[in-house]
């Protein structure tokens, strides 16, 4: 986020009122992104865990596959991800991993199947901002003849985050209030079309709105005039995410780490196991079954000093582990917390690491994830 500005960064529809609202804008993933507003980051992400935060998420994917019927179409996606969508319902939503040969993650991504018959043969895809390109080059290649994918460059899309987020939500949008969970569906806000899901990326409830670009602003105005409502900047952002133990793609996966070794192998379908029919299947089925050489796992250094990325992981006796892949002070944590890849034999919950800062080992330990417990919305009942 520190690399200088350049006449080829874009913007997304909200850029004029992130600057009407006294944001410090960065370059980010090729875009002029807020990285915090004036109240700045600590409180940003305080106000997040308490009541309700708005994030411009605008920079990343929207995309549809569209094909002759729901089946084709899921089938098509599954031929690039361990994901079992023939059976994703109507209206719901699920995570899944764009996956290379080698069973490395070239990216992870939503996937929504519309509520709408009519529209059964979509998917509502979306990726994130630094992978866009290398997916749509990965994605086209790899899809038949008769499912399309196009691009959705019109929309703008935002994330309103934290337990208050579906009072004021459903002020402007009734119906968001009766999703579950990782449900996504075509609705209104105000009268202006939208695309609302269950969804988000700090661990608390909250949703993601697709709107048309043309109505971003008077969409992010209306949620910012609700009383809970503050703007929240890509630095809250982060330290959001990594207290739930949420992956960051660059950083935490890329094209050489496994799902096995994310600790994301929940994203695998039961029933893809057994076909064995996924991108990088005998090596992820054989670290599923050996288990993978690392791991991706929590950490909490002993002293205040945040344990930043690219530290390397000791052992006891000096001899390094592994590295840290994320980490910083965790606000509701009230400590810093980490996240990194170490070799599988010190990835038991307990260990006692070293982390090595200025050429000194700093005492910190292997922990379970999330920091912060999650508390997205699940309903037995409804969407």
């Amino acid at each position: 986020m520190n690399t200088p500005f350049s006449e080829e960064l874009r913007r997304t529809p909200l850029y004029d009122l992130h600057v009407a609202l006294g944001a410090k804008m960065v370059p980010f993933a090729g875009y002029e992104m807020p990285v915090q507003y004036p109240a700045g980051i600590l409180k940003e992400h305080l106000h997040t865990r308490a009541q309700a935060g708005l994030f411009d998420v605008s920079h990343m994917g929207q995309r549809f596959l569209i094909g002759p019927d729901h089946a084709t179409t899921a089938r098509a996606l599954e031929a690039m991800t361990p994901g079992e969508f023939q059976s994703l319902g109507q209206g719901r939503q699920r995570y899944s991993l764009l996956l290379n040969d080698d069973g490395g993650i070239v990216d992870d991504m939503m996937a929504t199947r519309p509520l709408s018959p009519d529209e059964d043969g979509e998917l509502f895809l979306v990726v994130n901002a630094g992978r866009k390109s290398v997916d749509d080059d990965f994605i086209r290649a790899r899809l038949p003849a008769n499912v399309r994918f196009v691009l959705a460059e019109d929309r703008a899309l935002l994330a309103l985050q934290g337990p208050a987020a579906e009072a004021a939500l459903a002020r402007h949008c009734p119906y968001a209030a009766q999703l579950s969970f990782m449900a996504g569906i075509k609705t209104t806000f105000d009268g202006v079309p939208c695309h609302v899901s269950r969804s988000g990326y700090t661990g608390e409830d909250g949703y993601e709105i697709s709107v048309p670009a043309e109505e971003a602003e008077d969409v992010a105005k209306a949620l910012l005039a609700e009383p809970e409502v503050l703007p929240i900047g890509l630095g809250a952002r982060d330290s959001l995410r990594l207290e739930a133990g949420l992956c960051l793609y660059g950083h935490d996966i890329d094209e050489t780490i496994s799902p096995t070794e994310a600790g994301l192998t929940w994203a695998i379908g039961k029933r893809r196991k057994t076909t064995r029919d996924f991108p990088g299947a005998a090596r992820i089925l054989f670290e599923l079954l050996e288990g993978p050489k690392r791991k991706r796992v929590g950490i909490r250094p002993a002293d205040k000093a945040p344990a930043r990325e690219g530290a390397e992981i000791v052992d006891q006796n000096g001899k390094r582990i592994g590295v840290v892949t994320s980490g910083g002070f965790g606000p509701s944590a009230g400590a810093p917390v980490a996240m990194g890849y170490v070799d599988a034999s010190h990835a038991a919950d307990g260990t006692n690491i070293g982390l090595m800062v200025r050429g000194t080992a700093r005492p910190a330990q292997v922990v379970p994830m999330p920091f912060v417990p999650h508390r997205y919305k699940r309903s037995t009942t409804g969407l």
